[in-house]
């Protein structure tokens, strides 16, 4: 691919956003170079740990490299108002599934198809208890704003726009959602979960494709 051909690419890619972007339409980022990374803090996995909660990803999620409390989610769609400000970012296909042991049965709650709502600030997903019924677009989290969404380019061809969300606080429905699933005990869980922030999701979008696009195709867990 020639550097003209690269460059008219980015170009396109930066028109059809801003053109989605007037007409409150959604943009695919499928195919381009946008993940949102889960990073668990110190406290959440001190959690999971006094829990015995293990989490894994599944669907088009991967662990990321090195880490052991962090998370890639592929943004496969990006909606924005007439206004140019960003109204919500999907994770369609993507998943975590926290589960532990009870007497020798997996206990599971899986947490699936992520949106982020920047209208609300909340983090969005689909809940399943294993064996249970999905909870559609679950509230998940709430979260403060730590770097905004911003554009970066570096001369000639590179361009990313990226920011981070921290303070990510269990919603209080989704807290009675893990306990029931996972079976643990509720007035420790009550006790311990409210009062610590889940981390962070760092949002990393830039203007060149994928090898392979991901998949949009929401998941579902296995029964």
């Amino acid at each position: 691919m020639t550097i003209a051909t690269i460059r008219r690419t980015s170009l396109a890619a930066l028109a059809l956003f801003a053109a989605t972007s007037a007409q409150a339409l959604t943009l695919p980022t499928n195919a381009l170079v946008a993940d949102s990374v889960q990073v668990f803090s110190d406290d959440a996995m001190n959690a999971f740990a006094l829990f015995g909660i293990k989490v894994t990803a599944l669907g088009n999620a991967t662990p990321v490299a090195g880490t052991t409390n962090s998370f890639a989610l592929p943004i496969t769609s990006v909606t924005a108002g007439w206004d140019l400000k960003i109204k919500s970012g999907d994770a369609k296909g993507s998943a975590l599934e926290f589960s532990r042991e009870v007497a020798g049965v997996k206990k599971a709650l899986t947490l699936a198809n992520f949106t982020i709502n920047y209208e609300k600030g909340q983090v969005l997903a689909d809940a399943t208890a294993k064996g249970g019924v999905t909870s559609k677009q679950a509230v998940v989290y709430n979260y403060t704003v730590e770097q905004p969404l911003k554009l970066k380019y570096r001369f000639p061809l590179s361009i990313t726009l990226d920011e981070t969300l921290s303070n990510l606080k269990l919603d209080s429905e989704m807290l009675k959602k893990f306990n029931a699933a996972l079976e643990v005990n509720e007035f420790l869980s009550n006790a311990v979960i409210p009062q610590i922030s889940f981390g962070a999701l760092e949002q990393d979008i830039a203007v060149k494709f994928r090898k392979k696009a991901v998949s949009t195709k929401l998941y579902v867990p296995a029964p």
